[in-house]
């Protein structure tokens, strides 16, 4: 949220981007602590000197300088905050719980999957917190990495890690977000190597880095990226690289009929949807984008239209597409802090291209062939056991058959309005006459002659006769 300009005002983003790696410091005793658990020898066995006051501070975590010594060796030790899995669990829950009611009682919430998007949290905090995980992040990115220009990834020292301990190369830089741009050789080509990693990784790979926001960025020797914080990273299948190219060069090249196709495909949109709509719709979106100049025009801002819209024509959108959609957001927004000059659509239009063409090179559809000769070959062996199977399921009682009630939400609707007026009208009735019992028995306490009680039950069913009448006639 803190690269959300658009949404937010100033002072509150200032307030977020501070969990990036300026939150309040734990002190640094308790970190000491957990560095101590985490060790395998004595703390004077493995340091040579540490440094109290921490690097930076996040919301997860925080990280010290420290010498090993063996070498001796500069490193970085990211200590996992204490008691935050405790913190993390307790506020996933009641987050869970607002999601799940959201979605069982507002029908118009359901297109949102707020329960998925809040277990796709919990399942990529979870990740972020076993740094053991994040340091195999760290290697893999490293291999991907180490053939771009002006991009690199800090070395981890997987024999001191462990699930709260985090040992990696340290780097002397200017964090990103607090960067002057005056110490930059050539901030153009720094933006087109960042530009190029981005490609790389979710559309080259299918392997990336899914929080590169400016607090995850180092600038050393200005001329050099540095991506720390692997904690949290995505993964997309070939047929998910295909549909985000095809999704992206469809924007880039304005082509609305590609872009609606493809955003069917992606969120398996079926023949009820209103096509020329939804495209007339897209092509307002990329009008109003694409005409604007190379500073102003907002590729990730873009991204986010688009899946307003397809939410609005109640389309499911994938709890995976929010990922790289959040990736491209913060990549593109800490690439503009380097160039914010830089013409997106020019830069990335010839790395569209190259991508779409690998897909006809002879190799690549030989392999495509071969895939689906071999499906149709295997396919009469594996018909008789399905249907085998399906016949013991049978023979067991466990076959089951599901149904799918659809547009019954009026029905629903009336059922329960009618049950309550009916609940509503016998309550009343109780009211009346237990009321005309108490007024006649004469029970004190008496008010003017008549007993309290029944006074004011003869006080609230008028209250509820009237409202009740007035929601019949408000709803015909």
């Amino acid at each position: 949220m803190s690269l959300r300009a658009e949404l937010l005002p100033k002072p509150l983003l200032e307030e977020l981007q501070k969990l990036q790696d300026d939150a309040s410091p734990v002190e640094v005793e308790l970190i000491k602590g957990v560095i101590r658990k985490n060790l395998e020898k004595p703390w004077e066995e493995v340091f040579l000197s540490f440094c109290d006051s921490p690097v930076a501070a996040a919301s997860l975590s925080q990280v010290h300088r420290a010498v090993l010594r063996e070498g001796p060796t500069e490193v970085a030790l990211k200590v996992q905050r204490p008691d935050i899995q405790s913190k993390i669990n307790r506020d996933l829950s009641i987050l869970e719980s607002i999601a799940d009611r959201l979605h069982e009682r507002v029908a118009d919430m359901r297109v949102y999957e707020l329960p998925r998007l809040v277990d796709l949290i919990r399942r990529t905090l979870e990740r972020e917190l076993d740094f053991c995980r994040e340091a195999r992040y760290a290697q893999i990115g490293y291999g991907h990495m180490a053939e771009l220009d002006g991009i690199h990834v800090p070395r981890v020292f997987l024999r001191l890690s462990t699930p709260q301990l985090l040992v990696m190369e340290y780097v002397q830089g200017q964090n990103l977000r607090t960067l002057n741009r005056d110490v930059l050789e050539n901030p153009a080509a720094l933006a087109r190597n960042g530009l190029r990693a981005i490609v790389k990784q979710i559309f080259e790979v299918g392997f990336f880095h899914a929080d590169p926001h400016p607090g995850n960025l180092i600038i050393s020797g200005g001329n050099t990226i540095n991506v720390i914080d692997w904690g949290m990273v995505g993964r997309l299948t070939p047929a998910d690289r295909d549909e985000m190219v095809d999704l992206i060069a469809a924007v880039v090249e304005k082509d609305s009929r590609l872009l609606v196709d493809t955003l069917l495909t992606i969120t398996a949109g079926g023949m009820d949807i209103d096509q020329r709509s939804l495209e007339r719709d897209l092509l307002d979106i990329l009008d109003a984008h694409l005409v604007a100049s190379v500073s102003e025009l907002n590729l990730g801002q873009l991204m986010l239209e688009i899946i307003d819209i397809i939410r609005t024509y109640r389309l499911r959108v994938p709890a995976d597409l929010f990922m790289v959609i959040k990736a491209l957001v913060s990549a593109e927004g800490a690439v503009r802090l380097i160039h914010p000059e830089m013409d997106f659509v020019a830069e990335i239009r010839p790395h569209l291209k190259r991508l779409v063409t690998q897909r006809f090179k002879p190799e690549t559809l030989w392999q495509g062939a071969r895939a689906f000769f071999f499906k149709l070959a295997v396919s009469p062996f594996r018909f008789p056991k399905r249907i085998g199977d399906i016949v013991e399921k049978m023979e067991r009682g466990k076959l089951r058959i599901g149904f799918t009630h659809r547009n019954l939400e009026g029905l629903q609707s009336t059922l329960e309005k009618t049950f309550s007026r009916l609940t509503m009208g016998v309550i009343l009735g109780a009211l009346i006459i237990g009321s005309s019992l108490i007024i006649t028995a004469g029970v004190p306490p008496i008010l003017y002659g008549y007993p309290l009680l029944g006074l004011t039950g003869y006080l609230i069913s008028a209250v509820l006769g009237l409202w009740l009448i007035f929601d019949i006639l408000r709803n015909r």
